[in-house]
């Protein structure tokens, strides 16, 4: 059964249509330095889960889908001191980080903002809208995805 999640990227660092000119529009979610973000990649996410992709920051809205394309493995850019990644702590021997791998399934017609989001019914106990949620990678239920699906293919 497929699992849904959602993603925040700063469209300014890596946004839907740098995912969508990657190559095979798939990139590798690396970067992600927080425990809890870190454990749902490395412990929860499946190859064929579901990802609204989030830009953040500038203009907040879920832009468009995603698919986790390979599970987790260990997140390599922490072992490049010259990266912004870097963590010392980190090993090829003992990782500390992980990435999965996403593919572009599509972009909304319409993003779907946050202020947007925050006036929908159905939307009331997502992880995303709840007061002081920073992480970048979070669970979304299926009916909260299929609601934000549905908004961002309205014209």
């Amino acid at each position: 059964m497929a699992g849904y999640w959602l993603m925040k990227s700063e469209p300014g660092c890596f946004s839907i249509d740098d995912l969508e000119s990657s190559e095979n529009s798939t990139t590798p979610w690396d970067g992600v330095r927080n425990y809890q973000a870190r454990n749902f990649m490395r412990d929860e996410m499946e190859t064929g889960d579901k990802v609204i992709f989030y830009h953040s920051v500038k203009n907040p809205s879920a832009v468009g889908i995603a698919e986790v394309v390979r599970e987790a493995y260990p997140d390599y850019t922490s072992w490049d001191p010259d990266g912004d990644h870097f963590d010392p702590k980190s090993t090829p021997e003992n990782p500390r980080w992980f990435m999965v791998d996403i593919k572009l399934v599509e972009k909304f017609q319409t993003p779907v903002s946050l202020k947007f989001m925050r006036t929908v019914r159905g939307l009331e106990g997502m992880e995303l809208l709840r007061k002081g949620s920073r992480l970048s990678v979070m669970p979304v239920g299926r009916n909260e995805f299929d609601i934000i699906c549905r908004l961002g293919n309205e014209k």
